[in-house]
């Protein structure tokens, strides 16, 4: 039986990874939990500026923030 790789988001592996809540993340940039909520769902993605805006409150550079995390 072949397994699925899954793929999931870079915001919320580095959101868990630097410990920040979506919460955090969302006060910080002025946007809704939902917002963030989203982008960390793949279900929309955060504007340029604002991607720019994350990696500078995670502290991580923004292509850390393009690439999808396989997991097998």
């Amino acid at each position: 039986m072949e397994q699925k790789k899954k793929i999931y988001n870079r915001i919320k592996a580095n959101l868990a990874l630097h410990q920040v809540k979506n919460k955090e993340l969302a006060e910080h940039l002025g946007v809704s939990v939902q917002t963030v909520s989203k982008w960390c769902t793949n279900y929309s993605q955060p504007s340029v500026p604002q991607l720019f805006e994350i990696a500078v409150f995670l502290q991580v550079p923004v292509p850390e923030l393009l690439e999808p995390v396989k997991l097998r």
